[in-house]
């Protein structure tokens, strides 16, 4: 008898961004993608300009970069790197000057859509970034042979691209937890930054404001690492946490509410939803798909947000209603489950990368 399983692939990954040095998602993301790839045997190389993140199961390339314009810098480097080696290259971003073949698979993941960024974010400098990041992403979507969104409703500006894997979540990690490990105090929890897109700092402004005075003893706790200093009352910031701490601060809250204004994706609701916690969001792209438009979740807009919090504070069967539901939901976002359709695109080549392992 033969052996029919597949052979294990080398496959390389781009990825400006990683947990050793950025809080930024796609980074998350690629690591957690990464590991999984190599628990199934594949050999797996990440290419960044960050350093290598502790405990990582794949190999690292650390491509450093210094001065201004890093991210189309990067571009460049990596069109100069030698690809010859690996069966697939998957790029998180990055690689739109790749259109020679340097692979039998090209895969390209759009985390959201710069061009969506630009329309909310301040500042005519950033603005423009987020615009000459977006035609990146359009070539990028030409030059790859599968380009792949990470929800439906990302596909505004990329309306030819049909492939649609979420990103994934560790719910080995991201479980519900023991009813005797919630906090005593109502507590509603945050993952993101003060500023910007997040907007924690409306969030912690709505929460002394409308929250506490109706649930009294509830607390806030922002697992964010741009507080100010002074901040409202019942509000706590916790700063970086590792991942295991992570986990723990969902299994222990109440509530989770992120009210950004764009999100591609959103993990911390897909991360939240794992753990059963019930999930108030503003209805941004990526919260309205990961909630499945509000039937696994609650969605309104950042002026009203205090006011499913409380009620979810208030009202332990509606909690109880929404954290299942979004626990069913969250199923679709199984790290295992994506990492599967992942590796159907990368042996979609088949002959071609057959033929590079020498299998007529």
């Amino acid at each position: 008898m033969t052996d029919a399983s597949p052979a294990p692939l080398r496959i390389a990954m781009i990825s400006y961004y990683l947990p050793s040095e950025s809080k930024i998602g796609v980074g998350y993301q690629v690591h957690e993608l990464a590991n999984e790839l190599a628990r199934r045997g594949h050999h797996v190389d990440v290419f960044s300009p960050c350093g290598p993140v502790d405990g990582a199961r794949y190999g690292h390339v650390h491509l450093p970069l210094t001065g201004s314009l890093r991210t189309f810098r990067f571009a460049f480097t990596m069109r100069r790197q030698d690809l010859s080696s690996y069966d697939v290259l998957h790029a998180h971003g990055e690689d739109y000057w790749m259109w020679r073949r340097r692979v039998p698979m090209h895969v390209r993941t759009l985390h959201g859509s710069c061009f969506e960024e630009a329309l909310r974010i301040k500042g005519f400098g950033e603005k423009l970034r987020m615009v000459a990041l977006g035609f990146t992403e359009l070539l990028a979507s030409v030059v790859a042979d599968r380009t792949v969104l990470i929800s439906p409703q990302t596909r505004r500006w990329t309306p030819w691209v049909r492939t649609v894997i979420p990103n994934g979540v560790d719910t080995t990690r991201f479980r519900p937890g023991d009813p005797a490990e919630k906090l005593p105090d109502p507590t509603v929890l945050f993952v993101g930054t003060w500023r910007g897109r997040k907007r924690g700092a409306e969030l912690a402004q709505q929460f002394a404001r409308d929250v506490l005075p109706a649930v009294p003893g509830a607390r806030l706790r922002m697992v964010t690492q741009d507080a100010p200093d002074q901040l409202p009352e019942g509000v706590t910031a916790l700063g970086r946490l590792g991942d295991e701490e992570l986990a723990a601060e969902f299994r222990r809250a109440w509530v989770f509410c992120l009210p950004s204004d764009y999100e591609g994706f959103g993990i911390p609701y897909a991360e939240a939803m794992s753990a059963a916690l019930p999930v108030v969001a503003t209805p941004n792209v990526g919260a309205r798909y990961v909630t499945d438009e509000g039937r696994a979740g609650v969605l309104a807009p950042l002026d009203r947000i205090a006011e499913p919090i409380r009620r979810l504070l208030t009202d332990a069967a509606e909690r109880e209603r929404v954290g299942a539901a979004g626990l069913e939901r969250s199923r679709t976002f199984d790290l295992s489950r994506v990492v599967s359709q992942y590796e159907e695109i990368y042996r979609s080549a088949n002959g071609r990368v057959r033929r590079r392992h020498g299998r007529a």
